[in-house]
């Protein structure tokens, strides 16, 4: 069974489709398109996006992760005002939302739940249910989920083992500042 646990930004030479509850798991065995068995090891709390490349430990192959297509509530407001509303009130609820912007104001796609489906109605909304790969946006502190990398440990920052970890492929590393490290 092939290991991924390093992102990559070489060009894949294998495939596995994912839908996004999968993806948000740190530790997942999967079957990749060509049939092989893979073993998926992240650190907790690092999510994968359609589109991220994962290098096996030994080398032998480059795996893209594709968002796999997965029943979602679609949700379409003709006007700025109307979007804005939906996605503050689902926002509220801490619901992943892909957002998808139009002229006159967006579309917000939601994993289903009738109930959410209803109160954006309620608020004038039109609703559907689609198939389609969900790319929910990935919140306002990372790239990744939220991942977060303090400073507390012992390392020489400006090595190239820092470097990878500060720079998975998908650009700066953004870490959370702590409580006691905000000074008046």
């Amino acid at each position: 069974m092939l290991i991924l646990t390093q992102r990559t930004p070489l060009p894949p030479t294998d495939s596995v489709a994912l839908a996004y509850d999968e993806r948000k798991r740190s530790r997942l065995k999967v079957t990749l398109a060509s049939g092989k068995e893979a073993g998926i090891f992240l650190e907790r709390g690092d999510h994968l996006h359609g589109n991220d490349r994962l290098l096996a430990e030994d080398g032998s192959t480059i795996v893209e992760i594709l968002a796999a297509p997965e029943k979602l509530i679609e949700a379409n407001a003709n006007t700025p005002l109307l979007f804005a509303r939906a996605a503050y009130h689902l926002g509220n609820r801490h619901v992943p939302v892909q957002i998808l912007p139009t002229a006159n104001g967006g579309t917000l796609r939601f994993q289903t739940d009738h109930v959410l489906a209803e109160m954006v109605k309620g608020i004038g909304c039109t609703v559907a249910e689609v198939e389609a790969p969900f790319q929910p946006e990935s919140g306002a502190y990372g790239a990744h989920g939220g991942h977060h990398h303090g400073h507390d440990h012992d390392h020489d920052h400006h090595s190239e083992e820092h470097a990878r970890l500060h720079n998975p492929g998908h650009g700066p590393h953004r870490s959370m500042p702590r409580i006691h490290e905000f000074k008046p």
